[in-house]
């Protein structure tokens, strides 16, 4: 769970981030301080985060790998944000995975895929882009400030999560899967 601190949408997408640049400054998730630090330097526009230029970049490292699992065998483009869940059509929503990691995400969010347990092992390329993508999705849908006290009545209705969090003991919590959930076609037709 995130700390107190994290109190809406949008504070959870920059949590998410944080430690993606801590991980990427060789500190890993362990180390919170730095994690808040950059926390509230992006929650308070003093850093952003960074283009999708280093996400390229990283990408282009890796060029014949699977992001996800590493094997150079059938490899193909994956939309981590489904196009079912209003995910563009663009560069910046497309990695290179293979069949098997493909076909096993299927149409499912990228937390959804890993489960909550699983949620900082997502490699920084696509972890990168699809924070961003989420973020600009709420930002449309006008939920970025949801706080964590107003879930069950703002997002908690429109999530296709909803089972998965109640089985899990997470119902009414801000997780990431308060971050994608809300995004299959009736909440677009919310608004």
């Amino acid at each position: 769970m995130p700390p107190p601190v994290v109190r809406t949408v949008r504070d959870l997408i920059f949590w998410q981030y944080a430690k993606l640049i801590s991980k990427s400054a060789g500190f890993g998730i362990k180390q919170r301080a730095f994690q808040m630090n950059r926390f509230v330097m992006l929650r308070d526009g003093k850093i952003k985060w960074s283009s999708t230029v280093r996400e390229w970049v990283k990408e282009h490292e890796k060029q014949n790998e699977c992001v996800y699992c590493g094997s150079e065998k059938d490899l193909t483009v994956e939309h981590i944000l489904p196009r079912s869940c209003g995910g563009p059509d663009t560069p910046d929503n497309i990695i290179k995975v293979c069949k098997r990691c493909n076909l096993s995400k299927g149409n499912k969010g990228l937390y959804e895929w890993v489960g909550l347990r699983n949620k900082d092992k997502v490699p920084r390329i696509a972890e990168g882009k699809y924070l961003k993508l989420l973020y600009e999705l709420h930002e449309k849908y006008g939920t970025l400030n949801t706080d964590k006290n107003d879930l069950r009545s703002k997002l908690c209705p429109y999530c296709k999560m909803e089972e998965t969090c109640n089985n899990e003991g997470h119902e009414g919590k801000l997780t990431v899967y308060c971050l994608e959930g809300v995004f299959p076609t009736k909440f677009n037709r919310r608004f």
